[in-house]
């Protein structure tokens, strides 16, 4: 059937090009999710009803402004959207386009072989066989691919739609290209834009960043162009907070250097966490979260610092910098599951350094880290081996990282060794806590013995909130060793002095 498709659409859209990214990709022999095609207007309804019928697709109308159709072959799963000439000719849309890699057209009618392929249950399209003589480009877009780098086509396609400035770092990022100077001088005129798009639009191509390895360099360079803030101004006051203590760029170097550090983690989990590397992979799939989360972890920083005594303080910034964090979200349209789990890690990223002020972590006090925590314990655990790492050098943490396994260091042993020893012990709780939660469940969720119906038989009481109390402490006492079995929990509450039943 592959072969077929190119035939079909070069005898049933004669007028049609391949343009875009279909182009562009093949041209770099990657995968594209989609093939796009461009008509006179005039053609578009008619050409994508007959398409449909020949390929067996599914059809309709995606934006009637901008004449645009999709179709989805039932059997391959292939999508090829076509859409209307912007302009009056193929060169008048060709130059609307925003960058001169994207701006390249191949004629249907021109020699080509359509491949396919099943990528994360997602149809992957690449064009074989291009004829690079063929290659309609008129603005240089053949020598930007070679080049790898990204130019415009005119210093107003980023004013016409801001997202594109977003874009071109997401491209950089994907495809491992460089910006061009010029547009970055562009962006950094027309960054106060962006807001201009939607925030489903905005969230996108940051999702689509974040999954990548190279986000860390791109948002360092959206925050020179004054993109970064311009999308998320809550991170300009880091910018000069608490310089004496982060250095230049205070806080907000902080941010940025645990956005590296979870890049780094996400990419080399086996690194950071050996034992437990393949339990954890599922939980690290979705970068775009993790590093959103590193992104806004410390928002409320620069609203709550205060000097005391000698030591500058921030006190309650996580739980103020949740309900900052939610409001950023709200307006990239999040799912309210995904934010739920962000500020619920922001919110608590303090949890495993306060355990770590302590020279033993019981399993009770483990015990209720997950428990209080819930679905957000371990993604928190990795957002903390970010934050704590982005405090030491790269030479400094492939030294600790091999003895971040080892048993927990002192607290005295710690404070010898300034920052490093801090980190190393910081690291040395997150893995005990995996330890716990992996090779230790009992101790972190202990079966239920007895449940409140029980209870309320056992010691003759009613229903309320005692009664929720009476089970947390079985469970404490299951996580101390102190109750094994049902005889033990009924023998332990009925040992417990009771308050006084009201009135």
């Amino acid at each position: 059937m592959t072969d077929s498709i190119a035939a079909v659409i070069k005898h049933t859209a004669p007028n049609a090009h391949y343009v875009g990214g279909i182009v562009r990709s093949s041209l770099l022999k990657r995968w594209s999710g989609d093939i796009d095609l461009t008509l006179p207007k005039e053609e578009v309804k008619k050409t994508a009803l007959a398409l449909a019928k020949k390929l067996h697709a599914a059809v309709f109308e995606m934006d009637p402004q901008f004449g645009v159709w999709r179709l989805v072959t039932r059997r391959e799963g292939l999508q090829i959207d076509l859409s209307a000439w912007q302009g009056n000719t193929l060169k008048e849309d060709l130059l609307r386009r925003d960058f001169t890699f994207n701006s390249l057209a191949y004629p249907a009618t021109a020699p080509v072989q359509i491949s396919l392929k099943k990528q994360d249950g997602k149809t992957r399209v690449l064009l074989k066989g291009l004829r690079r003589a063929q290659i309609v480009d008129y603005s240089n877009g053949m020598q930007a691919v070679r080049e790898r780098v990204i130019r415009l086509n005119s210093p107003r396609v980023l004013a016409q739609d801001p997202l594109r400035m977003l874009r071109a770092f997401r491209c950089a990022a994907e495809l491992k290209f460089t910006i061009d100077g010029s547009v970055l001088r562009q962006i950094k005129k027309d960054a106060s834009l962006i807001w201009q798009s939607a925030g489903e639009r905005i969230q996108e191509e940051l999702v689509r960043l974040f999954n990548t390895s190279q986000a860390y360099e791109n948002v360092v360079l959206m925050d020179k162009c004054g993109l970064l803030t311009a999308v998320f101004p809550a991170l300009e006051p880091q910018r000069t907070c608490a310089e004496v203590y982060y250095g230049k760029g205070g806080v907000l170097t902080h941010t940025l250097n645990t956005l590296r550090r979870m890049e780094f983690l996400l990419d080399n989990l086996p690194k950071a966490f050996p034992k437990y590397a393949k339990k954890l992979a599922p939980l690290a799939q979705d970068k775009a979260l993790f590093k959103m989360t590193a992104l806004l972890h410390d928002l409320a920083k620069p609203s709550t610092a205060k000097v005391v005594g000698d030591r500058l303080r921030f006190f309650y910034h996580e739980e103020r910098g949740a309900r900052m964090a939610k409001k950023e979200l709200e307006k990239l349209h999040y799912s309210r599951a995904d934010m739920r789990l962000i500020c619920a890690m922001i919110a608590e990223h303090l949890r495993p350094s306060n355990l770590a002020s302590n020279d033993v972590i019981t399993d009770r006090g483990a015990y209720h880290f997950f428990r209080d925590l819930g679905d957000a314990a371990l993604p928190l655990l990795l957002l903390c081996w970010s934050d704590y790492t982005s405090y030491v050098t790269d030479a400094q943490l492939r030294r600790i990282l091999p003895r971040s396994g080892e048993r927990m260091m002192s607290l005295e042993r710690a404070k010898k060794t300034a920052n490093i020893g801090k980190t190393l012990r910081h690291l040395q709780v997150l893995s005990l806590l995996l330890k716990k939660y992996f090779e230790q469940p009992k101790k972190i969720k202990p079966t239920q013995l007895i449940n409140g119906r029980e209870i309320m038989q056992a010691l003759n009481i009613k229903p309320g909130p005692q009664v929720g109390e009476l089970l947390e402490k079985v469970a404490d006492a299951q996580v101390d060793g102190k109750v094994v079995t049902k005889e033990d929990a009924l023998a332990f509450l009925k040992s417990l002095p009771l308050s006084a039943p009201e009135k």
